[in-house]
């Protein structure tokens, strides 16, 4: 890892409160599928209606 991925990582530690830096790392990845799964998902998009023509 270079240093400035391990400050990143120090950083994201103290501000959730982990015991170390690969729980920090644990964290990031989890927050990014989680955020990934919600736009796959459509969670959070807004919905427009779609107005059909008669066939």
């Amino acid at each position: 890892m270079s240093e400035a991925e391990t400050d990143l990582l120090e950083r994201v530690r103290q501000q959730q409160g982990l015991a170390s830096i690969q729980q920090a790392a644990e964290w990031l990845a989890k927050s990014r599928l989680r955020k990934q799964s919600r736009q796959i998902s459509g969670r959070g998009r807004a919905l427009y209606q779609v107005d059909r023509k008669p066939a």
